[in-house]
């Protein structure tokens, strides 16, 4: 069961977590919440896991530092999507579209308005990644099982050993190069069910040069998930 603890001043707040599995001590600030989470080996001293924390006071402040700012949806906010800078606008009709630079929302939804741009959002993500994840798996000679769209923070994408392919629907606020590359990420597990070497020639394969993208999503994607569509 998790412990909280605080150190320094102002208090941090600290999760302890337990498991088996864990061999050292490690820290990670969550993207979703900015929670502060030490692992550690289910027999070491809690005093210990104590002063591993203290010792990295300034790093942790620092992460938290660096968080992007929460972003609530709102009418004049601005929303990244495809790649592109789109400001939230109200105005007629039923239904959210976008008109240039702008996203319209029917003045008769505001009160829902992020809920109403997270299914806009949603929609424009799935049709985006049936079609990379057809385009590369059609080129690495494979079929994949399906594809469901989540609101993960722990992973952009993932592929289970039956050959279902899992997205986060964030995906569709990255530039469009962003989105394939996760999706060729995502395809080439159907070919390799890890990360070894092999794995990495099938993704430069079905995306040669896609190493700026990878990284694009490491320095940006905590933005995408500093957005908030609901309360």
């Amino acid at each position: 069961m998790d412990r909280t603890l605080e150190i320094g001043t102002p208090p941090l707040k600290i999760i302890l977590r337990r498991s088996a599995r864990a061999r050292r001590f490690s820290l990670r600030v969550s993207r979703a919440d900015g929670a502060v989470i030490l692992s550690l080996p289910r027999w070491a001293p809690e005093r210990e896991a104590l002063g591993f924390a203290l010792s990295q006071e300034g790093w942790i402040r620092k992460a938290l530092a660096a968080r992007p700012v929460v972003q609530s949806l709102m009418i004049g906010a601005l929303i990244p999507l495809g790649g592109d800078s789109l400001v939230i606008a109200g105005g007629p009709g039923r239904v959210v579209r976008r008109e240039g630079d702008r996203l319209v929302v029917p003045q008769g939804a505001l009160a829902t308005l992020g809920a109403r741009v997270e299914a806009f959002v949603k929609h424009d993500a799935r049709q985006r990644l049936v079609a990379a994840s057809d385009h590369y798996a059609a080129a690495a000679g494979r079929s994949h099982a399906g594809i469901t769209l989540r609101d993960t923070r722990s992973r952009w994408g993932s592929c289970s050993s039956t050959g279902k392919l899992m997205y986060c629907w964030r995906l569709a606020m990255a530039p469009p190069v962003v989105l394939d590359y996760v999706a060729a990420h995502e395809v080439a597990h159907l070919v390799e069910m890890n990360h070894s070497p092999a794995f990495w020639a099938v993704v430069k394969r079905l995306m040669p040069g896609y190493e700026p993208h990878r990284a694009w999503l490491r320095a940006h994607g905590a933005g995408l998930q500093a957005i908030r569509f609901r309360d």
